[in-house]
């Protein structure tokens, strides 16, 4: 962490819940800071550097999250859900800026979704005996 700026809970408690990769966040920062542009998914894959089909997968999960919303023309942007959720949004930005590296070690000490999912199924089967 940067020397004398504290970082907002909020912000940590956002990317655990939120995001899944560090690509996911630079998504929507992406989003974030260009709005109310509309994103291709091939123009979003070269901007993250992968390929269409991983684009367009990280773009499909923040719109699932409600972080993103698809157009009919399958272009993407940055979902306005509300004041507070912007001001978290601009603060993500900030923090990402300043701390980088602590950001993505939240982001990187998460389980992948795989293990994630198998410890639910095997929380839903103890709890079932």
């Amino acid at each position: 962490m940067s020397q004398g700026i504290p970082h907002n809970p909020a912000v940590d408690e956002f990317v655990l819940r939120e995001l899944d990769s560090v690509p996911h966040l630079e998504a929507l920062l992406l989003l974030w800071n260009s709005r109310p542009k509309q994103w291709a998914v091939e123009e979003m894959g070269a901007a993250l550097y992968v390929n269409d089909g991983a684009a367009r997968d990280i773009l499909q999960n923040l719109t699932r999250r409600n972080l993103a919303s698809r157009a009919e023309d399958d272009t993407y942007a940055y979902l306005s859900a509300s004041p507070e959720h912007n001001t978290l949004v601009s603060a993500l930005d900030t923090e990402y800026r300043r701390n980088l590296i602590r950001i993505t070690r939240i982001i990187h000490s998460k389980a992948s979704t795989g293990v994630r999912e198998f410890a639910d199924a095997f929380r839903f089967k103890k709890d079932r005996e």
